[in-house]
């Protein structure tokens, strides 16, 4: 039997002539050689998809702008896109608090942060202390799973879970009045959390390779105070030095000028404090970006902003650094605003329903309960987008995806072959197809992947995405490509009992 080599080398072989067809044996085996060849060339012969826009505005749901008249904005990775530089920043000083407040061992202060070691989408398993990959049906992905640095095999993951589906109870926990459990695992959905795994995982390989006993839960509660206590600290230094920090966007304040000429409300709702927000927008838009907002809310304290009903919206004195006690009976254009909740915004102005459209980064704190409770229209603004598409548009990428779609139907249509060569091929096949999903999932993270994608399916991260977001986009400024009456519409996707129809 021919000995096994790369389809490109083996095709290359038999069109030179250096492999004639009658040296191929017409057994089982030899025939799934031919089928195999005879895929490949289909393959190379298929014409590659075209490129994707990187700045390209992509619909979950039908939304016409022209029924939009409120514009709603976050601040942080919304507005705001942060350098790498940022995460440097919130590494060092989550550190220092460890060291300081928590007194760890003086040796973590050499543990330098790992910017390309995480992804924002994964999940923490408080209790067993891995980092780990789901998919929409809360399935492992089997080499994205990670101790500390080091990853975990299949084999040891699957004696931990006992299956490679979790329950979704330990995933999200059990709100049920007679089964209050609250999830084991926490979900990365934002970009602040990822420098925080990076701390995280860095202690906890120092932890296993100096064979120092750890709580892989206190571990992570120590890193989550250190990290979330020095907020603060970055808010300051990040202010006085903006430029080092935050990325420059010239045409931000022409999509505000685009909003405000088409007579459209905007407004902006953000967790972070009022001198952080005003130094960032005042590099981003200039010093009169307040002229753009007709409501401007900060240290909202979202999630709570959008569910609480009675907790009172105040004014904040920008001069004195600090809030007046006095009620509010209607929201003024320059005048700041603090915490409140969405019920006194739409009391308060009357902007309700899908005629508000609301941009965050933060598929549950920003977009969850304004899209499922108050009906609001959504977009979420995703930073890593950029670099998944630009990976997506590569030609090896093309290729090794072409090649994979052939390739699994190929053992899809031939799987059913028992005879021990025709095993031997097929178990080659699948060997390659390993290989292969492997190659296209590194080239976005060596580590975990996509942020979108697990082998085939569509990442825990992307469901909870696309269920909330209307549509989705790198970077708000995307938008100025689009009239302010634009629909966006869906894409009609393929359901796997329609594949291969000519409806889709």
């Amino acid at each position: 039997m021919l000995c096994w080599v790369n389809p490109r080398i083996f095709y290359a072989r038999i069109t030179e002539g250096s492999i004639l067809p009658h040296e191929i044996k017409m057994s089982i085996s030899g025939l799934l050689y031919l089928l195999y060849i005879q895929y490949f060339c289909m393959t190379v012969a298929k014409k590659l998809p075209q490129d994707v826009n990187p700045q390209g505005v992509f619909a979950c749901n039908e939304l016409d702008l022209s029924e939009v008249q409120v514009y709603g904005f976050d601040y942080d990775y919304t507005l705001a896109h942060y350098k790498p530089t940022l995460e440097h920043l919130l590494y060092n000083l989550g550190r220092d608090i460890l060291l300081e407040k928590y007194k760890y061992p003086a040796e973590i202060l050499k543990l330098e942060y790992k910017p390309n070691f995480a992804v924002r989408g994964l999940h923490y398993d408080i209790e067993k202390g891995l980092l780990l990959k789901l998919d929409s049906f809360l399935q492992i992905q089997f080499g994205a799973v990670y101790r500390g640095l080091t990853p975990v095999s299949t084999e040891e993951v699957l004696k931990i879970y006992k299956n490679r589906i979790i329950p979704i109870a330990y995933v999200e926990g059990d709100t049920r009045a007679h089964k209050a459990n609250r999830a084991k695992m926490v979900h990365l959905a934002d970009l602040f959390s990822v420098p925080e795994m990076g701390l995280l995982c860095n202690v906890a390989e120092y932890f296993i390779r100096n064979h120092i006993d750890y709580h892989p839960e206190i571990l992570f509660l120590d890193v989550k105070n250190s990290v979330q206590s020095c907020h603060p600290i970055m808010h300051k230094i990040v202010a006085q030095n903006v430029e080092e920090y935050i990325r420059p966007n010239p045409e931000l304040k022409k999509y505000f000028q685009m909003l405000q000429h088409c007579n459209k409300k905007l407004f902006l709702v953000t967790n972070s404090p009022y001198h952080f927000v005003n130094a960032g927008m005042e590099m981003l838009v200039g010093l009169d970006w307040r002229d753009f907002f007709d409501v401007v809310i900060v240290n909202a304290n979202k999630p709570k902003f959008f569910t609480e009903v009675s907790r009172p919206i105040r004014v904040f004195d920008k001069n004195a650094n600090t809030h007046i006690w006095e009620k509010v009976t209607s929201l003024e254009k320059g005048i700041i605003y603090y915490e409140g909740t969405v019920k006194q915004l739409q009391d308060l102005t009357g902007w309700s329903g899908h005629q508000v459209l609301y941009f965050g980064d933060h598929p549950y704190t920003d977009l969850a309960d304004v899209t499922l409770e108050h009906g609001w229209r959504t977009g979420a603004i995703i930073n890593e987008l950029t670099h998944e598409i630009n990976t997506l548009n590569t030609q090896s990428f093309k290729e090794n995806a072409n090649w994979l779609q052939m390739l699994t139907q190929l053992i899809e249509d031939h799987q059913d072959y028992k005879d021990s060569e025709a095993v031997e091929v097929l178990g080659q096949w699948m060997a390659e197809r390993d290989y292969l999903r492997n190659e296209i999932k590194a080239v976005f993270n060596a580590q975990f992947g996509s942020v979108f994608r697990t082998y085939h399916n569509p990442t825990y991260f992307s469901r909870r995405l696309f269920r909330f977001a209307d549509i989705y986009t790198s970077n708000i400024s995307n938008l100025l490509n689009y009239s302010t009456t634009h629909t966006f519409y869906p894409r009609r996707g393929v359901m796997p009992h329609e594949y291969g129809s000519y409806f889709v």
